[in-house]
């Protein structure tokens, strides 16, 4: 009975209002904000696989407020290939020293060394800042990446 009740009140509206009722309700709609990987639940945009390693997952979420979650940094770098950049808004990742939280991809420095292997095997994670990547490669050995470089090595 509600249901109905409700509709035909929604009936009565005029065009004008309904219009701008949905205006609002599609602008809601967009919001461009990450979202929190569900960690074993959620699956890998590019390859499928659930992701499970809260070091190495990565977000990007677009500006229509799209989001596409990822289990490697190296799924999501595969992926930039295929989207347009400008459609592009944040770019996240989770760092090495800082699991499950989703920080700027752009801000981050990156490690790529077999002493961390990463969920798809490219050995490529992600700190916090330069300092700790290279605290982690005196460690773990391998080469040193800014989000510049990082992002190169993936478009070759």
């Amino acid at each position: 009975m509600t249901t109905g009740f409700s509709l035909r009140i929604f009936a009565r509206l005029p065009r004008t209002v309904m219009f701008s009722g949905l205006l609002i309700a599609l602008a809601a709609g967009c919001k461009v904000a990450p979202e929190p990987i569900d960690y074993g639940t959620d699956a890998c945009q590019f390859c499928r696989m659930a992701i499970v390693d809260q070091q190495h997952g990565a977000e990007i979420v677009t500006d229509k407020g799209k989001v596409f979650k990822f289990d490697a940094v190296e799924c999501m770098m595969n992926h930039l290939r295929e989207v347009e950049a400008q459609s592009v808004s944040l770019l996240l990742v989770n760092t090495y020293s800082r699991p499950r939280e989703l920080l700027d991809a752009t801000q981050a420095s990156y490690l790529v060394s077999k002493g961390i292997p990463s969920p798809m095997g490219e050995y490529l994670t992600a700190f916090e800042n330069e300092a700790q990547a290279v605290e982690a490669q005196i460690k773990h050995g391998g080469d040193v990446y800014t989000w510049q470089e990082i992002n190169n090595r993936f478009k070759d």
